[in-house]
């Protein structure tokens, strides 16, 4: 009798036991499935975050190569009107006739005029170029990035400061011309156009040492060599 009770005991002992790690198994895995579902919810969070981080650095780094690319387009045109506009006045100063004299001044004129409007447009879109690269920062994920939207943002605003600077000499380049009268024979001023002159000399020379920085900057941004700017 006494071994078939120690029997039952042992049995039910050792089905308690059994129960015990089976329950405990299952309590395991369940809290272990728990953290793995947690892990994976952080990692779907992280995985799209950093995608759409992507996404907006993707955005925003094409929207700042626009404006820049644009700006360039500007100054590029702004440039070549100015190189006609400056022909234009030399043309007019050396003239040998009142007509011909006429003749080029209106066309300094008109293409300082026009020089005028594209460099407007090529300083407001390199400042805003250089804005937006700051803004892509915020969207970077690999750290070596920040530097170059750095240059990127630097070079944007010098050519902003280079835009405004020959924004500055067209308008004396215009006064110049529009100054310019055929009389006895000779090209002359109707008034006295030395200080115009001498602060369109010194434009230009300001001009040439913000082309230095600006170029500079775009030597550095070349050796990344991930987008190379004309």
């Amino acid at each position: 009798m006494e071994r078939i009770f120690d029997r039952n005991m042992f049995l039910m002992f050792l089905a308690i036991m059994v129960g015990a790690v089976v329950v405990t198994y299952f309590a395991a895995d369940i809290v272990n499935r728990s953290t793995i579902d947690t892990l994976n919810s952080q990692h779907v969070v992280i995985i799209q975050s950093m995608e759409e981080k992507n996404e907006n650095f993707t955005s925003n780094f094409l929207e700042s190569s626009i404006l820049l690319d644009t700006a360039r387009e500007d100054r590029a045109t702004g440039n070549y009107m100015f190189d006609l506009g400056r022909l234009g006045y030399t043309s007019a100063l050396y003239a040998l006739d009142a007509e011909a004299m006429e003749a080029n001044k209106n066309r300094a004129i008109e293409n300082c005029t026009m020089a005028i409007a594209e460099y407007t447009n090529s300083h407001l879109n390199f400042k805003s170029a250089s804005q937006q690269f700051m803004v892509t920062k915020a969207f970077v994920v690999v750290d070596k990035y920040l530097d170059l939207l750095d240059k990127y943002a630097a070079l944007c605003a010098s050519g902003a400061r280079l835009s405004l600077l020959r924004m500055n000499s067209s308008l004396y380049l215009r006064s110049l011309a529009e100054n310019l009268t055929f009389h006895n024979d000779t090209v002359g001023f109707l008034e006295n156009m030395s200080m115009v002159m001498d602060v369109f000399d010194l434009s230009e020379f300001d001009v040439g040492i913000e082309t230095d920085i600006y170029e500079e900057i775009k030597e550095e941004i070349e050796g990344y060599g991930y987008y190379r700017p004309e």
